[in-house]
C-alpha cells in the first residue's frame, strides 16, 4: 500500500504540472462558451416574445376578444429588459451588436407603427383589419425573423468554433498527461477493483437487503458467497431476516386467532342472550300481561302495579336487545353484510347515505370486520365530528372489499386520540387489510379500508 501510494502521488504530481498549463486556456474558453449559451438563450426568449406579439395580435384581430391580447401585453412589457440584456451580452462583438440593435428597432417600429395602431383601429372599427394591413404586418415580422435567424446562426457558429478550440485544448492536455495518468489509472483501477469486489459490493448488497427488510419485505435474502467478515455479515443478516419473517408470520396468525376468538365469543354471548335471557324475559312479560288482564276490575291499583312491572320489564328487554346487537348483531349472521349495514344506517343519529355493491355473501371474518369498522366509524362521527351527513360505501372488486366512510364534520381525527382508530386498524390488519385516514381540520374525515376476500375462512355464521 505504501509503495503504491508513493508511485501514485509521483505520477499524479507530474500529471498536474503538465495539466496546469492548459487549465487557463480551458477556463477562458469555458467563460466564452457560457456567454454564447446565454446569448442564445436570451435571443430565443426575445424571438418567442416577438412570435407572441404576432400571434396574440392576430388572434385579437380575428376574434375581437381582449383575452387574446394578454400574451401580447406580457411580451411587450418584457421585451425592453430582455433586449437590453442581449445587447449587454454581445457588447464585445460589433457585428452581433448591430444585429441586436436592428432587431430592437424593428420590433419597436412594429409595435409603434403597426401593432398599436392596428389594435386601436380594430377596437374602433372591426373592418379595419384589411388584407393590406395584414400583409404589411407579415412583411415587418418576416424582417424581424430574418434578423433573428442571422443573429442566432452567427452565434451558433461562434459557439461551435469556441467548442472546437476547447476540444483541441482538452485533447492537447489529455495527450500531454497520458503517460502520467496512465500509471495512476492502472494503480487506481486495480486497487479500486479489489476493494469493490471484496468489500463494497457485498456491503451494498447487504445494505440493500437491510433497506428492503426495513420496508417490510422480510422474505428477502442475500447470497452467501463471500468469505471472512463479509461472509459472517451476510449469514447473520439472512439469519436475522428468517427470524423476523417467522416472528411476523406467528404474530399475524396470533392476531387473526385473537380477532376470530373474540368474534366467536361475541357471537356465543349474543346467542346465549337471545336464546336464554331474552326468551325468558319475553315469557315473563307475557305472563305479567296475562296477570294484568286477569286482575279483577275492583283492584285497579293492583292492575296498575302489574302493568308498571310489565312495562319496566319490557324496557329492560329492549335494552338487552340493544346490548345484544352491539355484541354481535344477529342480522349480520342471518342476512349478511348489506342488511347489517342498512340497520346501522337506520340507527345512526347522523343521516347516512349508504351504497352497497356486494352481490354474494363474503367470508365471515370479512363481514364481521367490515360491520364493526363501519359501526365504530359512525359512532365516532356521531360523537366527535359534528357532521350533518355521513356517506358509507361498500364494494367488492378484484378480490377485495373496499369500504369508505366519509363525513362533512370538523375533521382532525388521528389514531391514538381516543377515537377508536387504533382498534379499527388492529382488526383490519389482522385480516391482512389496510386502513387509511384522511382528516384535515375543518374538512371532514374520510376512512378508506381494503379487506382481502380470498384467503379468509369461509362461512357466513348463523
Amino acid at each position: 500500500m505504501l509503495i503504491a501510494s508513493g508511485l501514485l502521488a509521483l505520477l499524479v504530481g507530474a500529471a498536474f504540472a503538465v495539466l496546469l498549463s492548459s487549465v487557463a486556456d480551458l477556463r477562458a474558453l469555458e467563460r466564452r462558451a457560457r456567454q454564447s449559451e446565454e446569448v442564445l438563450e436570451v435571443a430565443n426568449v426575445l424571438e418567442r416574445q416577438v412570435v407572441d406579439l404576432e400571434t396574440a395580435q392576430r388572434g385579437f384581430v380575428i376574434t375581437r376578444e381582449e383575452s387574446f391580447l394578454e400574451p401580447w401585453r406580457r411580451a411587450r412589457a418584457a421585451f425592453p429588459a430582455d433586449a437590453a440584456a442581449l445587447e449587454r451580452l454581445i457588447g464585445n462583438d460589433p457585428t452581433q451588436q448591430a444585429r441586436a440593435r436592428r432587431i430592437v428597432e424593428l420590433t419597436r417600429s412594429y409595435l409603434r407603427d403597426y401593432s398599436l395602431p392596428l389594435i386601436a383601429s380594430v377596437r374602433r372599427d372591426p373592418a379595419a383589419a384589411t388584407p393590406a394591413a395584414t400583409d404589411q404586418g407579415r412583411q415587418r415580422m418576416d424582417g424581424i425573423r430574418a434578423e433573428f435567424t442571422s443573429l442566432l446562426a452567427t452565434e451558433r457558429d461562434t459557439a461551435a468554433a469556441r467548442e472546437r478550440r476547447s476540444d483541441a485544448a482538452a485533447a492537447r492536455a489529455i495527450v500531454a498527461a497520458a503517460v502520467g495518468l496512465g500509471g495512476s489509472i492502472v494503480l487506481i483501477v486495480v486497487f479500486a477493483g479489489y476493494l469493490t469486489r471484496a468489500i463494497v459490493q457485498p456491503v451494498r448488497r447487504t445494505a440493500a437487503m437491510a433497506d428492503r427488510l426495513a420496508a417490510g419485505n422480510l422474505g428477502v435474502r442475500t447470497a452467501e458467497r463471500d468469505v471472512g467478515e463479509i461472509g459472517v455479515l451476510e449469514r447473520s443478516f439472512n439469519s436475522m431476516a428468517g427470524s423476523l419473517e417467522l416472528s411476523r408470520e406467528e404474530l399475524a396468525a396470533s392476531r387473526a386467532r385473537i380477532v376470530a376468538a373474540a368474534d366467536q365469543a361475541r357471537r356465543r354471548i349474543e346467542r346465549d342472550l337471545h336464546d336464554g335471557t331474552q326468551q325468558r324475559l319475553v315469557s315473563l312479560v307475557l305472563d305479567l300481561r296475562a296477570a294484568e288482564a286477569a286482575v279483577p276490575p275492583e283492584r285497579p291499583e293492583l292492575r296498575a302495579q302489574v302493568g308498571r312491572v310489565a312495562d319496566g320489564l319490557t324496557g329492560a328487554l329492549e335494552e338487552l336487545r340493544e346490548l345484544s346487537r352491539g355484541i354481535h348483531p344477529a342480522i349480520l349472521s342471518e342476512g349478511g353484510l348489506a342488511p347489517a349495514l342498512k340497520a346501522l344506517a337506520r340507527r345512526s343519529p347522523v343521516p347516512v347515505e349508504l351504497t352497497v355493491d356486494v352481490e354474494a355473501r363474503l367470508p365471515e371474518p370479512v363481514e364481521v370486520a367490515a360491520y364493526f369498522v363501519v359501526s365504530e366509524a359512525l359512532a365516532n362521527t356521531a360523537k366527535h365530528a359534528q357532521a350533518s351527513v355521513a356517506e358509507v360505501a361498500a364494494r367488492a372488486r378484484d378480490g377485495l372489499l373496499h369500504l369508505s366512510v366519509n363525513d362533512d364534520g370538523v375533521g382532525g381525527a388521528a389514531p391514538g386520540g381516543g377515537s377508536g382508530l387504533v382498534g379499527l386498524a388492529d382488526r383490519v390488519e389482522a385480516l391482512g387489510g389496510t386502513i387509511k385516514v384522511h382528516s384535515p381540520a375543518g374538512r371532514g374525515t374520510r376512512l378508506q379500508i381494503d379487506l382481502p376476500i380470498q384467503g379468509q375462512p369461509s362461512g357466513s355464521g348463523g
